[in-house]
C-alpha cells in the first residue's frame, strides 16, 4: 500500500545520506541501512510514522542541514519525537554515547524502542556477516571504536534493555542475532567475553 509519508521519508534519506557509505567495506551506500530498518519495521507491523522515523533515524546526527526542528516541520511532531529519542550526541566519546543510549532505553516510547531495536538488529546481522566472510576478523573489529570486547558487551546490554521494551517477536529476533554474533566472535577469534542472556 502506498504511503505519502514513507515515500517522502525514503526520498529524504536517499538525498540526505548521499555520498555516505557503510563501515563494512567502504563501498555500500549508507542509505541501505535506514532502508533495511524501515523494511524490518514494516515486517514487524509498525505503522507508517514509525517506518518513516526508521528511514530518518540517522539524518539529524549524520547529515548536514538536518535538525529535529526540520524533521518536525517536514514530517510532523510524532515522527520528529521518535527521531529525537534516537539521535546521539556525536561530540561525546564512543563509550559515553553507547552508555547513554543504553540508559535511555527504559524511558523511550515503544515506537522509538522499536526503531532502535531494528537499527540494532540490522547492525548485528551485518557484523555477523562480516565476521563470517572476513579473512582477518581483527580487521573487522578494528573498524569499531570500542574494539571487540567493548562492542560485544555494549551490544549485550543494549539488546537486553531493548528486549524489555519491544514486541516479543522483535525481542526474540534481537536475542537470536546477538547469540549468533557471540558464537561467530568466539569461533573466529577465541577470547574470554561476556555471554548473552537467553
Amino acid at each position: 500500500m502506498y504511503s505519502n509519508i514513507i515515500e517522502r521519508a525514503l526520498r529524504t534519506a536517499v538525498v540526505a545520506h548521499d555520498g555516505q557509505v557503510r563501515k563494512e567495506d567502504g563501498r555500500c551506500a549508507y542509505v541501505t541501512h535506514p532502508m533495511h530498518v524501515a523494511l524490518m519495521l514494516a515486517r514487524f507491523g509498525l505503522d507508517e510514522d514509525v517506518i518513516a522515523a526508521g528511514l530518518l533515524h540517522d539524518v539529524v546526527e549524520d547529515c548536514v542541514g538536518w535538525s529535529i526542528d526540520r524533521v518536525q516541520s517536514e514530517f510532523g511532531a510524532h515522527v520528529a519525537g521518535i527521531v529525537a529519542q534516537l539521535s546521539e550526541d556525536k561530540s561525546r566519546s564512543w563509550t559515553e554515547r553507547k552508555r547513554a543510549g543504553i540508559e535511555k532505553v527504559p524511558h523511550m516510547s515503544p515506537e522509538a524502542a522499536s526503531v532502535k531495536a531494528c537499527d540494532k538488529l540490522h547492525n548485528l546481522h551485518g557484523l555477523v556477516q562480516q565476521l563470517r566472510t572476513s579473512t582477518d576478523p581483527e580487521l573487522v573489529w578494528a573498524k569499531f571504536n570500542g574494539g571487540r570486547d567493548a562492542t560485544l558487551q555494549m551490544s549485550h546490554e543494549l539488546v537486553e534493555a531493548l528486549a524489555l521494551r519491544v514486541d516479543p517477536k522483535i525481542a526474540k529476533a534481537l536475542r537470536s542475532a546477538l547469540k549468533s554474533l557471540f558464537e561467530i566472535a568466539e569461533e573466529r577469534l577465541p577470547r574470554t567475553s561476556p555471554q548473552p542472556s537467553t
